[in-house]
């Protein structure tokens, strides 16, 4: 194969735009294949061994099937870590990256938090990295995803208690106090399910991404309920969230008994996560 890049793009044009295409390109050649940036854009070829160019077809083959790339790769990047990423967990997104930032100018160094729906951990692993002094839990049904999270968190070395919980049945006890709560929840309806590539709906875990279109806020309201019991007075929510339910999730938090409920936008301007306090009452 005497030009990789070429045959990548040509084969991965009849399924993927020209963008997406030449993006995938330079991962496989610079991340995958060992070729420099330089190189790279320079233009210049990659000579592959026979092993690699059998390497090579299979990735490509794999792309053609629609599986990201964050699980070909085996890691998908979040706030300038690594996290281990397969089939049993959502690729964590820019958009979740900038919930933590927000949360790390307001919440204590040394607070207990609880991150629901950890998945592959990268909000809780993350919170702990930077707040060493905190104390977080983290909470999934997915043994699968449970699994990926603590081994994200022992590769990086970071200190997170996970627990196999349901959210939507567990009754919390005395012993559940925290002072800040996040969560990232099933929050695209099943409606909107055709709107959405192929990589996500043939890969992602379905349990993970979607809710009843009868029941959009099934998660956030439960959650909420369980905030006033777990969170102490004056305790911190958060949520990401569906764009379209920015305003009817603060309605029902208000309800609930939350103070100063704030929806916010994120880098795309869409309504992306709404933070909430438990009264003090």
């Amino acid at each position: 194969m005497s030009t990789p890049a070429r045959h990548i793009r040509t084969v991965l044009q009849s399924c993927y735009s020209a963008r997406e295409a030449a993006a995938l390109c330079r991962i496989i050649c610079c991340e995958m294949l060992g070729q420099s940036s330089v190189d790279y854009y320079l233009g210049k070829d990659i000579i592959l061994s026979s092993n690699k160019e059998r390497e090579l077809e299979g990735i490509l083959c794999r792309l053609c099937n629609f599986e990201p790339i964050q699980y070909i790769q085996g890691v998908a990047p979040f706030l300038g870590r690594l996290f281990h990423v397969a089939p049993g967990v959502l690729i964590p997104r820019p958009e979740t990256a900038e919930l933590v930032e927000e949360m790390l100018k307001e919440i204590a160094p040394d607070g207990r938090i609880l991150d629901i729906g950890t998945g592959s951990g990268c909000i809780a692993v993350s919170l702990s990295k930077e707040l060493p002094e905190a104390q977080i839990t983290a909470w999934d049904i997915s043994i699968e995803a449970l699994c990926i999270a603590e081994g994200n968190n022992r590769q990086l070395q970071a200190s997170v208690c996970f627990v196999r919980r349901d959210v939507l049945t567990y009754r919390p006890t005395d012993d559940d106090r925290f002072d800040v709560i996040v969560s990232n929840p099933p929050y695209i309806t099943e409606a909107e399910k055709q709107y959405m590539e192929r990589n996500v709906t043939d890969w992602e875990p379905s349990s993970a991404l979607f809710v009843p279109d009868a029941d959009p806020l099934l998660f956030y309201r439960r959650i909420g309920e369980l905030g006033q019991s777990m969170l102490t007075p004056g305790g911190k929510l958060y949520f990401e969230i569906n764009r379209a339910f920015g305003e009817a999730i603060a309605r029902m938090l208000r309800e609930q008994g939350y103070t100063k409920v704030r929806v916010r936008k994120d880098i795309s301007g869409n309504d992306r996560y709404v933070m909430a306090e438990r009264g003090w009452k």
